[in-house]
This record gives structure tokens, C-alpha cells and sequence, in this order.
């Protein structure tokens, strides 16, 4: 059966990320996949350099949502929608930054859309947010309360399994980066411990699709004062990125903890949620 699926995220690249894989995989079964940003970000650490280039003078969220597209063109979206709200920041004390929204308000935004799309699935984050983002964090406030108006019957958080990343930045902490050592225990309260992950969707044969989604991202390749993630990334071989990077992981709440399951749709639901009226934003603006 065919289904809708949709990804909400909080900036663009984030897609690339945790669930390019699995939109790959979904759009190439023949589900409908449709990805949701809340912001621009537009407040995203990048290099002097644009993605058109050092002539490129477009403001960077405009940049980053031509690159955003790219990259939904090369996972087989069917439909992209910004929701127009301020990036945060990376502290999260932008006083307009979607972070700071009125949580109901966004989720009945949010449900609208799901309710048009007649969604199946929405993917959101972790509690944790991932690795702490408060715009990530809202994410999967603000998209939980979306799903449960909207009666979407399946809601996958993304994330990481913690218990592996630790083994693996530990061995990495073992070698200094430019004078620096990596503070692991930063990453201790990240993304899900292992017990709680009831998905791993091996996307190995997705990995190309999931490469050219990051390489779309090419403002967020530089700047900061440290390599750049989607940068450390794309300098893998690619027989080593296949194998780093080919499981994505998510935990659906509604399943017992050691659910092993390894398709983002398997264990369907047999009853569908209530749904909700879905007021209009502006009655809860009033409110």
C-alpha cells in the first residue's frame, strides 16, 4: 500500500543527516514523501562564501533554501513546504526563533498540512532533540502535538544510537583534533540509548542518494572554528560512507522497548488515532 510519509525537520541539511536514507528508500518504493522545514536557517554558521559562489549576495536562508530543494530533488520528495518561522540561533535566544513559539499554534499549523496530506507517517526528533538544538527540541514538541490533532498514526523520532556513537567518539577522542580533545561527555544525554531504538532501516543502497543531499548543503560545509560536520562527512571513501552512514535509526513509541524492526513502516498500527478539529491558527492566537 502506498503511503505518505512526511519529514519534518528544523533547518535545512538536517534532512541530509538522520533520515535522507529512508526518504531515498521510501520515494524509490513509491510513497509519497514530503518534507517539512520550520525554518531557513538563515542564522546557520557558514563560510565567506555563498553557494552561488563569493558573488553569491543572497541572503543565506534564501541560499539555504535553494539548497534545501536540491537536496529534496535528489531524494525524490514529492513536495517541500518552509513553514516560515525564524531560525534560533545556535543557542536558541533568538526572540523570534522558532524555539520561542507558541508550541500550540505551530502543531495545529503543522496538523493542517498533515490532515491535507492525509499522512501515514511523521518522522520528528527525539526528545533530546538530537544533540540539544532548542529548535530541534521543538521539533519534536511541536510535531508530537501536531500528530496526535491530526490522528497521523505513525510518529518515528529520529535519532542516533547513543551506546554506538560513544564507543566510537571515545576511540576518537583518543586523538587530538588541531590541539583540541573532544569532550565526549557532551554527548552522554544526546540522541536515544540503544534499548530504546526500535528501528534500524539499512539504507546501504541509499548512501548515494543521501551523499548528494549533503553535497547539496554546500554553505554549511565551512565556517565556525572547527571542520564542519557535513564537511568531515563527505571526505569519507565512499565504501567507508556506505558503512558509517547506511542504518538510520528511529524509536516509535507505541511499540515495547526491543521492538527490532528494519522498515520504517513494518508493525502498522491496526487502529487509527482520533482526529481532532483542527481549529484555524488565529482562534489560537486569540487565546
Amino acid at each position: 500500500m502506498r503511503r505518505t510519509c512526511v519529514f519534518f525537520h528544523a533547518h535545512p541539511d538536517d534532512e541530509a543527516l538522520l533520515t535522507a536514507g529512508t526518504m531515498a528508500r521510501l520515494a524509490d518504493e513509491g510513497h509519497r514523501v514530503v518534507l517539512v522545514v520550520a525554518t531557513a536557517g538563515e542564522r546557520g554558521l557558514t563560510g565567506e562564501d555563498g553557494a552561488g559562489g563569493a558573488d553569491d549576495d543572497r541572503p543565506l536562508g534564501e541560499i539555504r533554501t535553494a539548497e534545501l530543494h536540491a537536496s529534496a530533488r535528489a531524494l525524490g520528495c514529492a513536495r517541500v513546504v518552509l513553514l516560515g518561522y525564524e531560525d534560533s540561533g545556535l543557542d536558541g535566544d533568538a526572540p523570534g526563533g522558532f524555539a520561542r513559539a507558541h508550541v500550540d499554534y505551530a502543531a495545529l499549523e503543522l496538523a493542517q498540512l498533515l490532515q491535507q496530506e492525509e499522512a501515514d507517517v511523521l518522522t520528528v526528533y527525539d526528545p533530546a532533540g538530537g544533540y540539544g538544538h532548542p529548535d530541534h527540541v521543538q521539533v519534536h514538541r511541536v510535531g508530537v502535538e501536531a500528530a496526535r490533532i491530526a490522528g497521523t498514526p505513525v510518529v518515528l523520532e529520529a535519532t542516533v544510537d547513543r551506546d554506538r556513537l560513544l564507543r566510537v567518539l571515545r576511540r576518537v577522542a583518543r586523538v587530538p583534533f588541531a590541539g583540541r580533545a573532544l569532550d565526549v561527555s557532551s554527548f552522554e544525554r544526546a540522541y536515544a540509548p540503544a534499548e530504546e531504538i526500535t528501528h534500524r532501516v539499512d539504507v546501504q543502497a541509499y548512501t548515494g542518494a543521501k551523499r548528494a543531499a549533503m553535497a547539496a548543503h554546500v554553505t554549511q560545509t565551512t565556517g565556525g572554528d572547527s571542520i564542519r560536520t557535513l564537511a568531515a562527512l563527505l571526505r569519507l571513501p565512499r565504501p567507508l560512507f556506505r558503512r558509517a552512514l547506511g542504518t538510520e535509526y528511529y524509536v516509535r513509541r507505541d511499540l515495547a522497548p526491543g521492538t527490532a524492526l528494519d522498515h520504517p513502516l513494518d508493525a502498522w498500527p491496526k487502529k487509527r488515532p482520533p482526529i481532532e478539529r483542527v481549529r484555524a491558527a488565529e482562534e489560537v492566537a486569540e487565546v
